[in-house]
């Protein structure tokens, strides 16, 4: 499992080191690579990017701790530097990580 980064309010708003947060692109999954597919976490992310997510339930897998993670992907999210399809690939593949399965409004 990846570890979650403590990422502090600060972070969230000024900065820091992006790549300590993201797993290198050749090392995520394909199925969380294609932006078309049916993946539960590719559509999480895309709707939690573009519109953000509305009375968000999360179910996290043992031992995860939700705000951490959270905080983790929120930084991922707000990132400029890296590309978009590596980020967008990276949120996927953490939140099927860190969880079980989310319910939000739409």
């Amino acid at each position: 499992m990846f570890k979650i980064q403590d990422v502090s309010g600060t972070d969230l708003v000024f900065g820091g080191d992006i790549k300590k947060l993201m797993p290198k692109y050749t090392e995520i999954p394909e199925e969380f690579k294609n932006r078309n597919s049916n993946n539960k976490w590719i559509k999480v992310v895309s709707d939690w990017f573009f519109n953000g997510l509305k009375n968000a339930k999360w179910i996290p897998k043992e031992e995860v701790d939700t705000k951490k993670a959270l905080n983790h992907i929120k930084y991922i999210l707000g990132s400029w530097e890296p590309k978009h399809e590596h980020k967008q690939a990276s949120c996927a593949f953490l939140l099927n990580e860190w969880f079980d399965d989310v319910t939000y409004d739409k």
